[in-house]
């Protein structure tokens, strides 16, 4: 069987040469990939034994006959006002096969032996079929390291316009999308005004940590994060069985020196892990990892267990969508034999090596009035030591619903 990270590798080859892959390069030269529908496409079709079979714009796709009657969206089968399915497709006989077949330049129809007709419009059928989902990107990002995004130029958002303005929101969710990181400039420097500016952009999600957080480096909680120390680059809450999706962060003050925010593309990383080493890059997707945080100080109590790979992927088209990446807290590997980690210490050291790269490495300092938006799946943080007086609050935002505002706007999430 071939691997997940050489069938990614295939899958990379054909979207460079695919036509229909719909190409976009953008001012820094990174490539994103958006599938979109021929024109003037051909179609051909063909009733095979256990499935039909469609070309339509060069793209040859195989739909199973229950798939096909289970899809129906007819009034009867499903509820257009709602987006919902009336169906019942536990009732569909799964020996059923269309008694008549009718494709026109448009649409596909099937009669089924009962008499119901079903229309399909073929480019909804590409846009659906498991095929046409193997060659698009599920998020169309750009990846980066640091001269790509700062050569990028990527604006930040204008406090007053953003909380006004949904075509402001609109492209500071096309940047956050992108590039996994965005800021809002101007926002005053309190608790209050943080909580609504990041509530424009999705829920709080609250956590053992609060619903919206306020430190300084007195070390209220057991954790490296609430001292003067540095930080090396890391994902968030990679001990949740679902670790956070968006990272804020904003400086209300600080009086001394160091302190910059480190931000690293995860995704960037990976894809070099890929093109070096399918094997290594498959390990590393492949491999159940555990990561566990342990608190006794003071009045908190808390032990959280997540488990997962390193890097996530859609199994479908072997795209990334996290990265869990936290040597602080990375427990016991007590989940495969020992050929098996070893190999996976190779994998994860050069991921690190990746991660590490000083061109990799974007710095930020952040400022009263700046808040910065991480996509915690894909960008990893850490910061310098400082010395002084140093005041952050921030918060975890859910990753759905930042989804669901991008999508309302028209962007593709």
């Amino acid at each position: 069987m071939m691997s997940l990270a050489r069938t990614f590798i295939r899958l990379r080859g054909t979207l460079q040469s695919a036509s229909r892959a719909g190409c976009k390069q953008t001012s820094c030269g990174s490539k994103r990939w958006q599938h979109t529908i021929p024109q003037a496409a051909t179609c051909n079709w063909q009733l095979l034994d256990d499935c039909f079979e469609l070309s339509y714009g060069g793209l040859v796709m195989h739909f199973d006959y229950v798939w096909l009657r289970d899809h129906c969206r007819s009034a009867s089968c499903y509820n257009s006002k709602t987006n919902q399915r009336n169906l019942d497709t536990a009732s569909i006989e799964l020996g059923i096969r269309p008694a008549k077949t009718r494709v026109d330049e448009e649409n596909l129809f099937l009669t089924w032996p009962d008499g119901h007709v079903t229309r399909y419009s073929l480019p909804w059928l590409v846009e659906s079929s498991y095929e046409g989902q193997k060659q698009s990107a599920v998020q169309p990002r750009i990846l980066w390291n640091s001269d790509i995004y700062t050569n990028a130029k990527v604006p930040s958002a204008s406090w007053e316009k953003f909380m006004s303005c949904d075509e402001e929101l609109k492209r500071f969710l096309r940047n956050f999308l992108l590039y996994g990181i965005a800021f809002v400039e101007d926002v005053p420097a309190t608790m209050d005004a943080t909580e609504t500016v990041t509530q424009r952009v999705s829920l709080i999600r609250e956590t053992m940590y609060g619903h919206m957080w306020n430190f300084t480096s007195d070390f209220s909680r057991g954790d490296t994060a609430y001292t003067k120390l540095a930080l090396d680059r890391h994902t968030d809450t990679s001990y949740f069985q679902e670790p956070c999706g968006i990272q804020v962060f904003h400086c209300l003050r600080h009086e001394g020196t160091g302190g910059r925010t480190l931000l690293v593309d995860g995704f960037y990383a990976a894809d070099k892990v890929l093109q070096q080493s399918a094997e290594n890059f498959e390990l590393l997707s492949r491999v159940p990892i555990k990561h566990e945080y342990i608190e006794n100080h003071s009045n908190h109590r808390n032990h959280m267990i997540g488990i997962g790979p390193l890097l996530n992927v859609y199994p479908w088209n072997n795209e990334v969508f996290m990265i869990r990446y936290n040597n602080y807290d990375r427990a016991a590997i007590n989940t495969v034999p020992h050929d098996v980690v070893h190999r996976w210490y190779v994998a994860h050291r050069q991921l690190s090596a990746e991660l590490r790269k000083p061109e990799n490495e974007l710095w930020v300092k952040l400022k009263p009035g700046k808040v910065l938006f991480i996509d915690n799946w894909r960008v990893l943080h850490g910061r310098e030591s400082f010395t002084g007086l140093r005041q952050l609050c921030g918060c975890y935002l859910t990753r759905d619903d930042m989804l669901n505002t991008a999508r309302s706007l028209g962007l593709q999430a």
